[in-house]
């Protein structure tokens, strides 16, 4: 039988070497390779993206996965004089990893340039070796998105920075203010947008003029605010009024400066609002005393902001692992080199998983474990089981546990004593003998017993 009798529906008899052959096939048909675009082997998908005889269909859908071999069919220029617009019926996604190939001839471009997904010709407008008349007509295009695509590209013709920076989109607008060649005249320009977006993207130039900062200062919009405030670069009196600004985004904003001043700090412990206080508990230059203060705050949000720290002083670890959020304490409970004291506090905690959690720490200590090993809580106790180094005598109480499942965790444990191996290898649960039977260094005499066991999983886990 030729491949070009194959029957589609059978090409799973092939096998993998036979799918290879079959699609490295001059004679292999359309249909025989449409079917094998589907075959679960990389290469046979490969080798199906290369050849000529692959319908256009069969290319577009293979094109996001195998660009190189699509571009490289040399069925392409027949395909394109059948079918002038051929790349149009190719996803967005087959098109734009077409257009990550290095060297992507000029015809995939154009073909990208009349592309009917905005994402593609988004990607384009991205694109690095695009000629001056490509660049223009993206530029015009109706998609807002392509335009601004266009406004980010590090080298603009001037005139095309002028058109987009009148653009009817602030979001055009919005990326070439952020130009590194943006003209002084747009840039003040830029200073008084319709926008507050757009006047907040010239509000983060470090180039800004002293001009442009106080005229941004006189503005109304929270955004422009925030971000003038942001900025050491201000008069003395213009960053003090933004501390100290109604709008508490914009007061917390100003704590988000690289310096402030020492009474700044002080200010915003006694601010009313949350948004200021958790913005004090991220900078890094505020005193462990203060720390230790916020993990009291009634506001969640501050106490959660004390958690995006590394170095909080214990005192405030303490307190957070009292906090009433259950997650705040479990955060606590699995942070690394947390203090004694935090251990022991949380020992108490009412939350089962919390010490839980606190079981499984490599740094708990035999004196804790000991202590969780006897907690109400079975799940607990199974952690403890667990342990890596729980010591013998948290390992004689987890392996006599009143719950199957703490006993069944205990008796897989590999310090498990060989006394205690043997009480539990007669243990009346099934599934505690049954873990005892799958260890490796079971005693040969045990083993026996177990190969003797009136539970068939049993015995067949010992090898009876």
């Amino acid at each position: 039988m030729t491949f070009s009798d194959l029957d589609p529906r059978s090409l799973t008899a092939l096998g993998v070497e036979g799918a290879l052959e079959a699609a490295g096939s001059a004679r292999a048909t359309a249909e025989l390779l449409s079917g094998l675009s589907a075959h679960p082997d990389v290469r046979v998908r490969a080798a199906v993206a290369r050849h000529p005889n692959s319908p256009v269909e069969v290319l577009s859908a293979l094109a996001a996965a195998y660009p190189a071999e699509v571009l490289g069919n040399p069925g392409l220029p027949l395909m394109r004089l059948a079918r002038p617009n051929l790349l149009g019926v190719f996803p967005a996604e087959g098109m734009i990893a077409l257009l990550s190939q290095p060297g992507v001839p000029g015809w995939v471009l154009d073909g990208a340039l009349r592309h009917d997904d905005f994402q593609v010709r988004t990607a384009l407008a991205g694109h690095p070796d695009l000629s001056a008349e490509r660049v223009a007509a993206l530029a015009a295009d109706a998609g807002w998105q392509i335009r601004e695509a266009v406004a980010k590209r590090p080298a603009l013709p001037a005139t095309l920075v002028r058109q987009l920076a009148g653009d009817d989109d602030y979001d055009v607008r919005k990326a070439v203010a952020a130009r590194e060649d943006l003209p002084g005249e747009l840039l003040r320009a830029f200073v008084r947008d319709s926008h507050g977006m757009v006047r907040a993207s010239v509000a983060r130039r470090l180039d800004l003029p002293l001009d442009c900062l106080l005229t941004l200062a006189a503005d109304e919009d929270v955004d422009v605010l925030g971000t003038l405030a942001r900025r050491v670069d201000l008069p003395r009196s213009v960053r003090e009024w933004l501390s100290t600004h109604e709008l508490d985004s914009v007061r917390a904003s100003a704590l988000q400066g690289w310096k402030v001043r020492p009474q700044w700090l002080v200010r915003a412990e006694r601010d009313a609002e949350p948004e200021v206080r958790a913005a004090l508990a991220r900078r890094p230059d505020a005193a462990p005393e203060i720390l230790v203060r916020l993990a009291h705050d009634e506001s969640e949000s501050v106490r959660r902001a004390l958690l995006e720290r590394s170095d909080l002083p214990d005192g405030a670890v303490l307190a957070l692992a009292a906090s009433p959020e259950a997650d705040i304490r479990l955060h606590i409970a699995s942070a690394e080199g947390i203090s004694g004291a935090v251990m022991d506090a949380l020992l108490e905690d009412p939350d089962a998983n919390i010490r839980t959690v606190l079981a499984v720490r490599p740094d708990v200590g035999e004196a804790r474990l000991l202590r969780l090993a006897g907690d109400t809580n079975a799940e607990v106790r199974r952690a403890v089981a667990y342990a890596e180094q729980p010591g013998a005598e948290v390992l004689v109480r987890v392996a006599r546990d009143g719950n199957a499942g703490v006993r069944r965790a205990a008796a897989i444990h590999p310090a498990l004593p060989a006394a205690l191996v043997e009480v539990l290898a007669g243990d009346p649960d099934e599934g505690v003998r049954l873990a005892v039977a799958g260890r490796a260094d079971l005693p040969e005499d045990v083993r026996a017993r177990l190969q003797a066991d009136v539970d068939a999983s049993v015995r067949e886990e010992a090898g009876g």
